[in-house]
């Protein structure tokens, strides 16, 4: 029988600044076991590869796991494996800022474990052949992706028990194909079974059988930690493994200095087939995975991959524009970071973190938290640009071809859109690094499809009773619940919207999108001139062709911590019109949050006031709003429905509030919105 060299790797992350309890479950639950269960079988050499933010944590609050590592280290188990030390998607930033992150995880693993890393972790395995140079710059002499990335862009399945070379520009880089086989195989399946799988991978005398996965697996995911620790997989397996004298365990740059590589590959910008899919519409992922069916699993696993594929991964900033505008800030201070301090300039790299900017399985850009921690980390290089006098800029932020409005205050961090309405997009504290205004629209999901059209539950059959099924294969519990909270937003979620209807305005149909919008404000282009938008729109009343000329304008006043907004509007219309302005907020504990000293549990009107004070428990803030007249108002909790590795979730957002008022050709109203503390 042909021997097999197992090259065998880890990849261990949490989101920066991730919730402390969600990081140390971590640990106890899965870093510091497996490295424990790997002290015991020094002669088991694999590959280790921990966003920097992670180990430095593990370092400084759990040294006797950090111990272990730098035992396996020095006894020569352990190849480390680098990567951007905050785990950006290295194809998403600047040349400049990829070539420095990477530089800091090497640093880092010099200092602490002695030893100079030559291969990388491609974050979420992005792979643009623009990245060749940087990483060639680095120091790096390979990088990990999927057997899929090879088979998508044409290779033959049975030669990927290697590496291939590639190049840009003459600069040389050595990629190695995970097998995906092994990747659904471990820890999952029995002991006996995983080894069979590793052999299967010995198609010629020098074959290697690849794989470098999360290292969650292995006691995070669900049933993972009694399976692997309690039930003692992982010792079973690294016995089975060193017992057979079939397979070698070997690290990536041993396998390649005494190994050919099998050719030259060029790679389609891609990732793992599952992003592909998330980063489509909707619509579109539904229709990639009918086509799949139709075609069949034999066909789409060979051949068919070749050419059925999803987008790429910057296409979360197409699909998701709350993605896209947190990503282009980043990139405007990334080009000018030049006059950012030390301190800025982390805040820069920590900005950079994968995790906000897209959406999977694992929650991304729906979970708030991670958004907050970007905006914090952006709100922190904007107070080391502030100045006593107020500085304005117009310029096209998200490069949608419309401008912005950007206001930087003595305290406050605000942006406002031409796109849509004139409306306010951030609405930052340079004292509390929080974003009122970091919402996000409820959008359809390929995923809902599941909860308005259940299907019967598929019953996995597994081969061994000994083995349990991966997260791929786990039943979705549906909660029929969850349905009446399946609304989708037609604009974005921003805040100082314009409404108007020739109906009233009711809590019901407000929550609901069930009130008849007559205007064409709510999402349209305003021309910018100094801080005043204006829009020569129209009131459509008996059909879409009747238009009756309307105009609104919107001028904003600033100071330190206020803003003023005077909105005027004219309509040949005579008739009765309702008005309504619309604001969404977004709150780390929208529960808790009071509306006029009321909680929003069970939904909030009041009638026939001119001012709102919100009090936010989480920043000791107040929020006043006053309005020069007297108003309706109403306002719910902002609830997107997101699916996680245990199911679906109602993932509260923020709040969505009017004012609401009727008029006759004419509008004046102001607004004035103060920040204070409690």
């Amino acid at each position: 029988m042909k021997k097999v060299s197992l090259l065998f790797g880890v990849h261990m992350h949490q989101p920066v600044d991730n919730f402390g309890d969600s990081v140390n479950e971590a640990i106890q639950l899965c870093y510091k076991p497996f490295f424990e269960t790997m002290m015991k079988y020094p002669d088991f050499k694999f590959a280790v590869h921990s966003s920097g933010w992670l180990l430095d944590k593990i370092r400084v609050e759990h040294p006797d796991t950090f111990e272990n590592m730098k035992s396996l280290t020095h006894n020569g188990s352990i190849e480390w494996i680098g990567a951007g030390y905050y785990e950006p998607v290295l194809s998403a930033i600047p040349s400049i800022d990829r070539r420095a992150q990477i530089k800091k995880m090497s640093a880092y693993i010099s200092k602490y474990f002695g030893v100079k890393p030559k291969g990388l972790w491609l974050t979420e395995r992005v792979w643009e052949s623009a990245l060749i140079p940087d990483l060639v710059a680095s120091g790096i002499d390979y990088t990990v992706v999927d057997d899929y990335h090879f088979l998508s862009s044409g290779f033959d399945s049975a030669k990927m028990d290697g590496y291939y070379t590639t190049e840009e520009s003459g600069l040389n880089i050595a990629l190695f194909p995970i097998a995906k086989s092994l990747r659904y195989a471990l820890p999952f399946y029995s002991v006996k079974r995983a080894v069979d799988t590793i052999l299967e991978c010995a198609k010629n005398e020098n074959s290697a059988a690849i794989i470098f996965d999360d290292a969650e697996k292995f006691g995070l995911w669900p049933q993972t930690h009694a399976w692997v620790y309690e039930k003692k997989w992982l010792e079973g397996f690294v016995e089975a493994v060193l017992a057979n004298e079939n397979i070698i365990t070997d690290h990536y740059s041993n396998y390649m200095k005494n190994n050919r590589s099998l050719g030259i590959a060029y790679l389609n910008n891609t990732s793992y087939f599952e992003m592909g899919e998330w980063s489509l519409r909707s619509k579109q992922t539904l229709a990639i995975e009918a086509l799949k069916h139709q075609v069949g699993d034999d066909y789409f696993n060979d051949i068919g991959v070749s050419f059925i594929k999803g987008g790429i991964w910057k296409n979360f900033f197409i699909k998701y524009h709350e993605s896209n505008y947190l990503h282009k800030r980043m990139l405007g201070h990334s080009l000018g970071q030049d006059s950012l301090d030390k301190n800025s300039l982390e805040s820069l790299y920590k900005l950079q973190t994968n995790d906000v900017f897209w959406h999977g399985v694992f929650g991304g850009l729906y979970l708030p938290n991670l958004r907050d921690n970007a905006y914090k980390y952006l709100l922190e290089i904007e107070k080391s640009k502030a100045q006593k006098e107020t500085t304005f800029e117009i310029l096209d932020i998200d490069r949608d071809g419309f401008n912005e409005l950007k206001v930087l205050t003595q305290n406050l961090s605000l942006v406002f859109s031409t796109k849509f309405g004139g409306q306010m997009v951030e609405f930052g504290s340079l004292d509390t690094f929080f974003n009122w205004q970091n919402t996000l629209m409820r959008r359809e999901e390929a995923y809902h499809d599941k909860i308005l059209h259940p299907k019967e539950k598929i019953h996995i059959s597994l081969q061994e009773e000994d083995e349990i099924a991966t997260i791929h294969n786990e039943s979705l519990i549906i909660d029929d619940a969850l349905r009446a909270e399946l609304i989708y937003d037609w604009h974005p979620k921003n805040s100082f919207i314009d409404h108007f209807s020739d109906e009233e305005f009711t809590y019901e149909n407000f929550k609901n999108l069930k009130f008849k919008e007559v205007g064409d404000f709510a999402n349209q282009p305003f021309e910018l001139k100094k801080t005043k938008f204006s829009r020569n729109g129209g009131i459509f009343l008996d059909n879409v062709y009747a238009k009756y000329p309307a105009t609104l304008e919107k001028e904003y006043i600033f100071s330190e911590n206020s803003l003023s907004l005077i909105t005027k509007s004219k309509t040949d219309y005579e008739g009765k019109l309702f008005f309504a302005q619309e604001f969404n907020f977004h709150f780390a504990h929208p529960d808790k949050v009071t509306f006029n000293a009321q909680t929003l549990t069970s939904g909030f009107a009041q009638y026939g006031i001119d001012e709102l004070l919100i009090v936010d428990d989480f920043t000791n803030k107040v929020i006043k709003i006053k309005v020069n007249q007297k108003c309706t108002i109403f306002a719910f909790i902002l609830n997107t429905i997101s699916q996680s590795e245990s199911g679906f979730e109602k993932v509260a957002q923020g709040v969505s509030f009017i004012f609401t008022t009727s008029f006759e050709s004419k509008l004046r109203l102001k607004f004035s919105l103060e920040l204070a503390d409690v």
